[in-house]
């Protein structure tokens, strides 16, 4: 998972990470996101491509996480939940 979230770092032209986020309050929903940094072992900062604003996402909550093309998504992508 932390080399998809680091390819996209790195090319974030042209790559963002879809994946299945559980909150604290164990809400599940489908995220679009441009990771930005590492924040810690744990944990990245990442521009929601839903919310429009920077998120910290911890990686034990991110399920299914995969790589995909940027250019499929317009702001805001609708946050399915």
């Amino acid at each position: 998972m932390r080399q998809l979230i680091y390819r996209a770092m790195h090319q974030s032209d042209d790559l963002v990470i879809t994946f299945e986020y559980t909150d604290a309050k164990g809400a599940t929903t489908h995220r679009v996101v441009s990771p930005i940094r590492f924040l810690a072992q744990d944990r990245f900062l990442a521009l929601c491509l839903s919310r429009e604003e920077p998120r910290q996402f911890y990686l034990e909550r991110c399920q299914n996480v995969r790589l995909a093309r940027a250019a499929d998504f317009l702001m805001p992508v609708a946050m399915a939940g």
